[in-house]
């Protein structure tokens, strides 16, 4: 079963690569508007973006939106992470600023993937990661606030660890691998 990904994030494609899923990013976005976001939860945020790609989608269609829960922060960026001050660098220069005074340290990455067809959702799926955010950035690879998000059982930052073991422990491989589950249970793969 083929599954479009409504998405023009390289960083996120990269993390759908290679988990079983025959994925091609949605062809038509690139004539479209941008999707809103208005939610004020990641499930609502990856309904509505599903939503409307799905509207113009013969097939699959799953988007999905994530981010960066700080506890220190009262959560924030959170559905806001993307844009939260403009863009990924403003954004970690953001995050090191809030954070320099903070004890509390704790985060977690979150990721809900909707997947619709027809026009109707069909399901969820939510998957997220603890961590602890660290004051300078560790690692080269990664995108958004890996450098800075560093994972306790591994050690080392999401921009620290390859990309297959990144996928194994991350919010998104989380998200993913229920979304596997679900599509071998109701649909043919």
């Amino acid at each position: 079963m083929k599954l479009y990904l409504a998405t023009s994030n390289p960083g996120k494609v990269r993390e759908f690569e290679g988990a079983g899923l025959e994925i091609e990013m949605f062809p038509e976005m690139k004539s479209m508007a941008v999707a809103p976001e208005t939610g004020d939860t990641f499930e609502a945020n990856a309904i509505e973006k599903a939503l409307y790609y799905g509207a113009h989608c013969d097939g699959w269609l799953i988007a999905e939106d994530s981010g960066l829960e700080v506890d220190a922060l009262g959560g924030a960026p959170g559905v806001h992470s993307a844009r939260w001050a403009g863009n990924d660098v403003a954004n970690n220069e953001k995050l090191v600023r809030e954070m320099a005074d903070k004890a509390v340290r704790s985060a977690r990455y979150v990721c809900v993937i909707a997947l619709v067809a027809k026009n109707q959702v069909l399901a969820t799926f939510r998957g997220a990661v603890e961590g602890e955010i660290v004051q300078e950035p560790r690692g080269e690879g990664g995108f958004g606030y890996d450098p800075y998000f560093f994972y306790p059982p591994l050690e080392q930052t999401f921009a620290q660890i390859s990309k297959d073991r990144k996928g194994g422990v991350s919010h998104r491989g989380a998200a993913i691998t229920k979304l596997i589950s679900w599509m071998r249970e109701n649909a043919s793969m």
